[in-house]
């Protein structure tokens, strides 16, 4: 008989070929028998022979992908593989788990590829998503597939514009706190509930007046202009120093014809249901920071050489008797009308920037201004800058005329872009008063000495009535006051603007807008949806000088003049319309995709009633309803999430949906991270080539700085899910990543410790394979109780885990089983089953492969998952330590059922010598851990 050799590999040992073979044919396996689909309770995807139809429910969701052309790296799919993880213990658990994947396609990038290519975006999109779909697939990722999408798909984005023209016709009543239909208000004006002037007006003020009430409508808006791209950039497309974030191109601040969204109307319940959200709390701060709701009181400053009228809104009226100066946005649209032709007498010449009129001043201000951005006007640090409009307002509570200057850091969008200023306590309007030489008048009691803004509390001073009064006090006074004498009100305001909802790009969701001869803007019927992106020959916006801050946006859609120009009967005989040649933002198709994986097939509703109410409907008094767990990266914290919950709670007013949320648990899972490494001239350098000697790293010869951060292309440390899977398996990356740490903490990539994940596994197949024959190699016997205790104690803990997404804890309890297994030779099927069923949300493929070599018929994936025998994790004994004045003299071992008075006998006995005849003072029995003696 000839002799294997030692060096080599057994031909039925776990290799990454062997792991490969066996991930093809179960994923084959599975695509075929539909092993991951999610029956609804309704509609064509009901299917009451599921195992699991009328089981509960769980609806697992992962925020969605932007299908980039560079595909996937090992960082991308932490989130996938939790995902994954959880709902197939679930799965076994007894839950119907539904886990779609689709795909976030419209955007940017394709666009730009197609602008440098020719190539179609649509065809760039379909070639990557299916790169990420195989990519995906390759990973045994369990997603019921028949529930995917992009939102590229007319048959998706038909539903986006729907949508759209519900928020569209639509108005938010305040009375009501909620969204109502259009009609239900112009039937209000009909009726003369609202006053009689509706009816003396003509058609188009009446068109007018209710578009002005619209949730959805278009208004001249201060955007971030940018020529050199020719289009309008979100503000998160804007860097710090003002430039493109793509181009690297200035970015102008301008007013432009824009679609905007009143998310601002739900500033409150934004705020409120905040609370109902089992979100980390760090999230729901910045969203509630990012809302800026602020409770204080508007103020009207009459404008002194004319009727205007300056409104401001403050958080401090206890403080209006120190409003020395007041400052507008360079863009306030009183800002023209309160400029004189010349310096009042006596202007302090710091205040007019060395210009010899205040037109000239305010001129050439406002277009310093307009090259800013808002990051870098309300910049903390910044050294604040103005000039005086040559204007003034009288401060309503004690007459005195304040000088009106412009300033950057006032904002137009922000409140009412007018500010009365408190330089005695505020430290912006400080800094700004130091600047220009301005009066200073405390307000509120100071301590002796202090020099600056004081922002803290004290008795109300040089405020006539209000003297003596604490802070709050002194606020609900001056509200009073203001509101009788007609100066003012009480008021809420918030950081929050309404959403700038329109791009000038071609690839995004086209409006189902058109516009007539009056230029308003109509709402196509249901019936002429979807609106298809027309075919164009140049995909780009036209682009201007970078620096040419006056032109005008052009966009690709403008140019295709026999779309643009359309014959339609729109209910009066047809007509010729203009469509709207903007797009939808990307963000548009985020807002809602988690209904549509419910029903997506649907052609009658963006989801059925019935199949909403079971996968995202409330459950008891108080629940939001919603996602029952959504996973993505903290980066999307505030917009996506933001935006989301406005769509939803629009579609919940109008009755479309029963949740008020649309994700009720969020989960953050951490990146992963890597290595980069430099040369001399800061090149880097490709990091599987770098070696590590005595503690430096060298490419080659030439030793090279490591660095760590984020993994890219450009860093050359990227590595990518396919590298993996080829050199070890899926199963193997998959475990490897839920092993590296807790699932929402960041943490290092190292290519070389992947190996220990493989042979975590190698050892659970070889408890069930014979290396050498490839047969089964368990035994029926019973296990032996000491094994037997361990098992169950392993169960338990991996359930727990399991439930609190520790996956990493989980995988090491597995890893102390299995390494408890190993040296009993041939295993009983005792152990090894249940050994099998928890590694298989880990390692499915393997597992599925174990359990058929286990005598089992088809997939384990409702195969129930193993559950702790509460008799066998009582323990045998317990062990007390005994102390003695706080040290350790002794220890007891007893049954669990000792009684106190037991355990403090033997305690004591344990330490008759250390007590040397001394009665004890007091003895502590502390069930279960530990015995005090007290001398």
């Amino acid at each position: 008989m000839v002799k294997m050799s030692e060096t080599e590999t057994p031909p039925f040992r776990y290799t990454a070929a062997l792991a490969g073979e066996i991930e093809r044919r179960w994923q084959d396996f599975w695509d075929a028998h539909g092993t991951f689909y999610a029956p609804n309770p309704s509609g064509d995807l009901a299917d009451p022979e599921h195992p699991r139809s009328g089981a509960p429910k769980l609806h697992v969701q992962d925020m969605f992908p932007y299908p980039s052309g560079a595909g996937l790296h090992v960082g991308h799919p932490l989130g996938y593989i939790g995902t994954d993880c959880y709902t197939r213990y679930k799965r076994q658990a007894g839950f119907n788990v539904l886990h779609p994947m689709g795909f976030d396609a419209f955007g940017l990038p394709a666009e730009q590829y197609a602008v440098q290519t020719g190539t179609h975006p649509a065809v760039t999109t379909a070639a990557n998503v299916e790169r990420y779909r195989q990519q995906l697939r390759r990973l045994g990722l369990a997603y019921d597939d028949r529930r995917s999408f992009s939102t590229t798909d007319p048959e998706y984005y038909r539903w986006t514009q729907w949508i759209f023209l519900q928020i569209f016709n639509s108005w938010f009543d305040p009375s009501a706190g909620r969204a109502r239909p259009i009609q239900e208000l112009i039937e209000s004006y009909e009726s003369g509930a609202r006053g009689p002037e509706w009816a003396g007006l003509s058609a188009t003020e009446k068109r007018k007046l209710i578009d002005d009430h619209r949730l959805a409508y278009v208004s001249e808006a201060p955007v971030n202009w940018c020529p050199g791209l020719g289009t309008v950039l979100a503000n998160e497309e804007v860097t710090p120093d003002g430039r493109s974030e793509r181009g690297n191109f200035p970015v102008f601040q301008r007013s432009l014809k824009q679609w905007m969204m009143r998310i601002t109307a739900y500033g409150d319940r934004l705020v409120e249901d905040l609370d109902a959200l089992d979100w980390p709390e760090p999230v729901k701060l910045m969203q509630r920071n990012w809302i800026g709701r602020s409770r204080g009181a508007h103020v009207d400053f009459p404008v002194a050489s004319s009727d205007g009228v300056i409104r401001v809104f403050t958080t401090r009226p206890d403080t209006l008797f120190g409003a020395t100066y007041m400052v507008l946005a360079p863009e306030h649209e009183l800002v023209e009308s309160i400029v004189p032709a010349a310096w009042p007498e006596g202007t302090h010449e710091v205040w007019t920037g060395g210009h010899a009129t205040p037109a000239e001043a305010v001129a050439a201000y406002r277009a310093t201004a307009a090259a800013k951005t808002e990051e870098e006007r309300t910049a903390d640090g910044k050294v604040k800058t103005g000039v005086f409009t040559g204007g003034y307002a009288i401060n309503p509570v004690n007459d005195e005329r304040v000088p009106v200057f412009i300033a950057d850091y006032v904002l137009a969008g922000y409140g009412t872009g007018a500010i009365m200023a408190v330089p005695a306590h505020d430290e912006r309007d400080f800094e700004f008063a130091t600047v220009f030489e301005l009066p200073v008048v405390r307000t509120i009691e100071t301590p002796e000495g202090f020099e600056g803004a004081y922002v803290g509390d004290g008795a109300v001073i040089n405020s006539g009535f209000l003297n003596g009064l604490s802070k709050d006090d002194a606020k609900a006074a001056m509200i009073t006051w203001l509101e009788e004498n007609g100066k003012g009100a009480g008021a809420t305001t918030y950081r929050l603007r309404d959403w700038l909802f329109s791009r000038q790009r071609y690839w995004g969701e086209p409006f189902p807008i058109v516009y007539d001869e009056t230029g308003l803007p109509i709402a196509l019927p249901e019936s002429m949806l979807p609106v298809e992106l027309p075919d164009v020959d140049d995909f780009s916006p036209r682009t201007f000088d970078p620096d040419d801050a006056n032109s005008e946006p052009e966009t690709p859609l403008s140019r295709k003049k026999d779309w643009v120009q359309v014959e339609l009967d729109l209910g009066d005989g047809p007509k010729t319309y203009t469509r709207e040649t903007n797009t939808m933002p990307q963000w548009a198709g985020s807002c809602w995709y988690e209904l549509r994986y419910l029903d997506p097939k649907n052609e009658k509703f963006a989801v059925d009633p019935e199949n909403e109410a079971y996968w995202m409907g409330p459950r008891s008094e108080g629940d939001p309803g919603g996602v029952d767990l959504y996973v993505g990266g903290v980066e999307h914290a505030v917009l996506h999430l933001l935006y989301a919950r406005f769509w939803h709670k629009v579609l919940f007013d109008l009755g479309h949906v029963s949740s008020f949320e649309p994700f009720k648990k969020l989960f953050n899972q951490g990146y992963i991270q890597a290595y980069a490494f430099q040369d001399a001239r800061g090149f880097y350098v490709p990091a599987e080539e770098v070696v590590e000697r005595d503690g430096k790293y060298f490419h080659g010869d030439v030793e090279v700085v490591r660095s760590y951060g984020k993994m890219g292309k450009s860093l050359k440390n990227v590595v990518t899910p396919d590298e993996m899977c080829e050199q070890y398996g899926a199963d193997t990356f998959r475990v490897y990543e839920m092993a590296m740490g807790p699932l929402d903490v960041s943490r290092p990539w190292e290519t070389r410790a992947v190996v220990g994940s493989q042979r975590f596994l190698q050892r659970a197949w070889r408890l069930v394979v014979d290396e050498e024959t490839g047969a089964p190699r368990v035994t029926d016997e019973p296990l032996d109780p000491k094994t037997r205790k361990v098992l169950h104690r392993i169960i338990a803990g991996v359930r727990e885990d399991m439930e609190e997404l520790r996956f990493n804890t989980a995988i090491a309890k597995l890893i102390e089983l299995t390494n408890t297994l190993t040296p009993q030779g041939t295993v009983s099927r005792e152990a090894i089953e249940p050994l099998v069923l928890m590694i298989s949300p880990f390692a499915p493929h393997m597992a599925e492969e174990l359990w058929s070599k286990l005598g089992h018929e088809g997939s384990l994936a409702y195969t129930a998952f193993p559950v702790a025998d509460p008799a066998q994790l009582v323990a045998d004994a317990i062990t007390y330590p005994v102390q003695v004045n706080g040290k350790v003299r002794g220890r007891v071992e007893v049954s669990p059922e000792t009684t106190e008075e037991e355990v403090r006998a033997a305690a004591l006995a344990a330490v008759a010598e250390a007590l040397a005849g001394k009665e004890p003072k007091k003895v502590i029995v502390v069930k279960g851990r530990l015995v005090s003696v007290v001398v």
